[in-house]
């Protein structure tokens, strides 16, 4: 692609692709906010509907893992088709045979599966904008990306179903996903299937395509700075993940504030990652990757998150106030958008298995942030998981001073790393 087919760092050829993914994480978010109350309401009881929602994560997180290299030997369009069917038969399954007939065990079994779904459709997207677009591209490019999840996901999933639930019910919002899925589904099917991606490994014997399975995990152990960069991508998010469970107790039970100010305050965090992953990624490809990630990821994320704390300590029950530091979180936490083009650049023979990896921290980093929290919170309180995910930022920041990346553009890493990244074998 020339400079010419691109808007403000997005593919112009790709358009209809991210928005696919926006409409189909509109649809797979739809029972985020209501869910797990939903399921309780129907009689079960809250550590009935906490073992659904732990079967779905531990499904995503495989799908999340895998993802990269699936897309690899099968292509991007068939893996994201794949994750469509199975996210459209297994939510059917899992409202008429499971919610529908209140059956526990089809409940676990339909929605877990379903939980392979989703990333298996955007993260082959992902793995499609690594094969397509070159490096230096690749970082806005995936700011876009991070951009329409949160639309999807974070905004009209978030707020559609306040409107859908009085007219239509909550179970008939759910089935509502069902249209906002098909929509994402069919239009990623018809503007990306002639996107030439790359079909080096489609023929490989199913031997050679184990053993690039199994690359998922082992580069993670040839390679340190591959090693480092999942370090720094699954701290990336501590706060993101972290602060959604524990926040709540400081703002709505000390502070006075509503359930809905609080929700409020979310939302503008989310809604200002909206712009910001776009803008992180446009910047990252002129100040440098992972200058980028050291001072306004990994610093700026420490300060965010003792400001997300202490701000509202200190003004009380105060709206306005405690709408600052969610902007600062929403500003800094994008700012990690460039460590998608890093994994691939790391290992430039083996991308797909590099973006299976990220996939993996992103996946990690949703678990590890609440289990931070449950060991934290009975000895320290809230400070001090607060101040656990600040020294986490700051030592990833350390890490930024030993990561070594091959950014196209940027000349100061030393020579002698990058002829050993560019000559690296299979």
């Amino acid at each position: 692609m020339q400079s010419n087919d691109y808007w403000f760092g997005l593919p112009k050829k790709m358009f209809w692709g991210f928005l696919a993914i926006a409409i189909f994480m509109a649809g797979d978010g739809f029972e985020m906010a209501f869910l797990s109350r939903h399921i309780t309401d129907m009689g079960f009881t809250p550590a009935q509907s906490a073992v659904v929602f732990t079967f779905y994560g531990l499904a995503a997180a495989l799908a999340a893992w895998a993802s990269g290299v699936v897309a690899e030997l099968i292509t991007p369009q068939r893996a994201m088709m794949i994750g469509f069917v199975l996210w459209i038969v297994m939510h059917t399954l899992f409202m008429s045979l499971g919610l529908g007939m209140r059956n526990y065990p089809l409940m676990v079994l339909f929605y877990g599966i379903r939980g392979l779904a989703y990333p298996l459709f955007i993260y082959s997207f992902m793995m499609m904008l690594v094969q397509v677009l070159p490096r230096e591209k690749l970082a806005a490019a995936t700011g876009w990306f991070w951009a329409m999840y949160s639309v999807g996901i974070g905004v009209v999933g978030s707020y559609l179903p306040s409107l859908t639930i009085p007219m239509l019910g909550e179970t008939g919002t759910l089935w509502l996903a069902i249209i906002w899925v098909a929509c994402g589904g069919v239009l990623a099917y018809f503007s990306l299937r002639h996107v030439p991606v790359d079909r080096s490994r489609v023929n490989l014997p199913m031997r050679d395509k184990m053993t690039e399975m199994s690359r998922a995990v082992t580069i993670l152990f040839t390679n340190q700075h591959v090693f480092y960069a999942c370090l720094i991508r699954i701290i990336n998010t501590l706060s993101l993940f972290g602060f959604a469970i524990i926040m709540p107790l400081l703002f709505v039970d000390r502070l006075g504030f509503t359930i809905s100010e609080w929700l409020q305050i979310w939302a503008v965090f989310f809604f200002v990652t909206i712009f910001t992953n776009i803008f992180w990624g446009i910047t990252g490809e002129k100040l440098g990757w992972i200058r980028q990630v050291r001072w306004f990821g990994c610093l700026g994320m420490a300060i965010s998150s003792l400001a997300f704390y202490y701000l509202p300590l200190y003004a009380g029950h105060n709206f306005w106030v405690a709408l600052i530091p969610a902007v600062m979180l929403g500003i800094f936490v994008a700012a990690f958008v460039p460590m998608t083009a890093v994994f691939p650049t790391l290992e430039p023979h083996h991308k797909g298995a590099a973006v299976s990896i990220y996939n993996l921290s992103a996946g990690l980093s949703n678990f590890v942030a609440p289990a931070i929290a449950s060991v934290m919170l009975p000895f320290f309180d809230i400070v001090g998981v607060v101040w656990a995910y600040t020294a986490l930022y700051v030592f990833a920041g350390v890490l930024t001073f030993i990561i070594r990346v091959p950014q196209p553009g940027h000349t100061r890493e030393p020579a002698a790393l990058k002829s050993r990244v560019v000559q690296q074998r299979s």
